[in-house]
């Protein structure tokens, strides 16, 4: 194959068309057998251009999980009006969660998928994304635990672990969402809100499954 001809543009341009044709690779043939040479070749770019712009096939991909991430948690925060009550508000987000995952596969492989398993520099980045995205459902479930128990003092570690349930849901249910033909993001927000907060709200208004007694 000869060289590969580029037409000059600016720099940034250039890059994010080597992430978004990286990102492809990545997302759908996995970290361990994409190449190189896939991706130069996708984005239409010569393989030292690349090595060039991104130094190494493991920066190319931290910038990929990066830039997905950013992306993802943008799209979480734009959807969700602040103002409107914490069940609304949690819709709207999960609504835009679930369409920017089924909008973007191959970003949302490479964060769920190919991240977390080829190393832990790779994983950190996905953890830090995950934590932000659950301190942001963290804040909406207080806010609405404090108001239904009148306690405007109750301490976020009450509801920590529904939020980390609550996106433990969510991820599992877009991995199930994007492969299930039909199902929209609409529907598979609706899913969670009827298994989530409709336990949330029994749980607010003190309608608490107790286990049964330990046996000795």
């Amino acid at each position: 194959m000869g060289a590969v001809k580029t037409k000059r543009m600016p720099r940034a341009v250039r890059e994010q068309q080597m992430l978004d044709a990286a990102v492809q690779i990545f997302g759908q043939r996995g970290y361990m057998a994409a190449s190189m040479d896939e991706i130069a070749e996708l984005a239409g770019v010569s393989k030292p251009l690349v090595y060039l712009y991104l130094n190494s096939k493991d920066d190319l991909f931290t910038a990929c999980i990066r830039r997905e991430a950013d992306a993802l948690t943008a799209a979480v925060r734009a959807g969700v009006s602040p103002g409107l009550p914490a069940d609304r508000q949690l819709w709207d987000g999960l609504c835009a969660f679930f369409a920017h995952t089924a909008e973007h596969p191959d970003g949302w492989s490479v964060l769920h998928l190919q991240a977390r398993t080829h190393g832990d520099t790779f994983a950190a980045e996905v953890t830090a994304m995950r934590e932000e995205i659950v301190a942001f459902v963290t804040q909406l479930i207080v806010v609405a635990a404090r108001e239904a128990h009148r306690d405007p003092d109750l301490p976020e570690r009450e509801v920590a672990g529904l939020a980390e349930a609550l996106v433990g849901a969510a991820e599992a249910l877009a991995v199930w969402a994007n492969t299930t033909p039909g199902v929209t993001a609409r529907q598979a927000a609706a899913t969670l809100m009827n298994f989530a907060w409709s336990g949330l709200g029994a749980l607010m208004g003190g309608r608490v499954w107790t286990p049964p007694p330990a046996e000795t």
